[in-house]
């Protein structure tokens, strides 16, 4: 028996008026069923054009998941109390940090080893090309304000220096304590500093015509390294960045201090004061060897890399900056309420 009725021999198609009721509804229904079908195999399609082959789909947050940044080893002990508190806020968030020099920190960066880059100044053009070039445009975040620290051995008797003098001793033309002070007791000075490739050299070769290091400065391997050198070497100046000193509430600090002595410089021009890198002297610039901080995120979505870039730059992160002896970018907000 024909459930569907009879066939119009005319027109192959089925008639509406022979179809019985419980044919029609039988016909609609696996109609239903090959449009269901079709969709779910739609969606599938759209769903994986969406994830690429060979990229793995997305699965981080910006307060969960995991992500790998790179951090200027001058900011070592910064960021292990940053990513220390976010992760003690958020449980389900692991960020991975590794501590290299500045050059290659950033290329971790250009190589996607890293999402996210801290290091003590903006890209150059050059470098902002090479990543437009692969059509990525990395956000700079500018989190903090910090400064170059000179120290010297506990028996060097000269503490203070002028803008002049230092400059002409970091472009290598003043190569002996005595040329700097003729009644000095030290006769060679050496400048040390952490690494070949850090920012602490490349900001050294600045005061040089040719762009290069003075043939009187060398490398260890680390900021602590540098304290550990002067503190045991009479004639040596050690260029360190400024939070490895600054947090008095760290034990870590107070240690370094009590194996060195820091430099107090003029201001150009001005011979009469000195100022040491203390927080109001590099917030007002009478201190002359600051720099500015930034954090460099590739991950132009919201992942947890511009999560994490979110947290330090807000409050709670820029609140952490401060308490270790830097300037925040923002400074926090203190709201005061005045009863009568």
């Amino acid at each position: 028996m024909n459930i569907f009725g009879s066939i119009n021999k005319v027109n192959p198609l089925i008639s509406y008026r022979s179809c019985p009721a419980a044919g029609w509804d039988a016909l609609l229904s696996s109609c239903r069923l090959g449009c269901a079908i079709g969709y779910t195999l739609l969606l599938c399609i759209l769903i994986s054009c969406d994830t690429p082959v060979g990229m793995k789909e997305q699965t981080d947050t910006p307060t969960s998941g995991e992500v790998n940044i790179v951090v200027d080893e001058s900011y070592s002990m910064l960021f292990d109390t940053e990513i220390y508190t976010f992760q003690s806020l958020y449980v389900n968030a692991h960020v991975h940090a590794k501590f290299l020099p500045e050059n290659e920190a950033l290329a971790a960066l250009m190589t996607d080893s890293a999402k996210v880059a801290v290091i003590n100044r903006p890209l150059t053009a050059e470098e902002r090309k090479a990543f437009e070039a692969k059509n990525l445009f990395p956000i700079e975040t500018k989190i903090a304000e910090d400064a170059i620290a000179f120290v010297v051995n506990n028996d060097n008797p000269d503490t203070n220096l002028t803008f002049e003098e230092m400059t002409r001793i970091l472009a290598g033309m003043d190569t002996s304590w005595k040329k700097v002070n003729k009644n000095a007791s030290l006769d060679g000075l050496r400048i040390i500093f952490d690494n070949p490739n850090s920012s602490n050299s490349r900001y050294i070769s600045t005061f040089s015509k040719e762009t290069k290091l003075p043939s009187n400065a060398f490398a260890v391997k680390s900021n602590p390294e540098v304290i550990d050198y002067v503190c045991e070497h009479k004639n040596a100046l050690g260029v360190v960045s400024v939070n490895w000193i600054s947090d008095r509430d760290d034990s870590i600090s107070r240690g370094f201090l009590k194996k060195v002595k820091v430099i107090g410089i003029s201001k150009a021009g001005n011979e009469e004061k000195f100022y040491k890198p203390y927080q109001a002297y590099i917030k007002t610039k009478e201190y002359s060897f600051c720099r500015d901080v930034y954090m460099i995120n590739r991950q132009t979505r919201a992942g947890l890399g511009m999560g994490f870039v979110s947290f330090v730059a807000g409050d709670k992160g820029q609140r952490i900056i401060l308490k270790m002896g830097l300037i925040p970018a923002i400074a926090p907000t203190r709201m005061v309420e005045i009863s009568r």
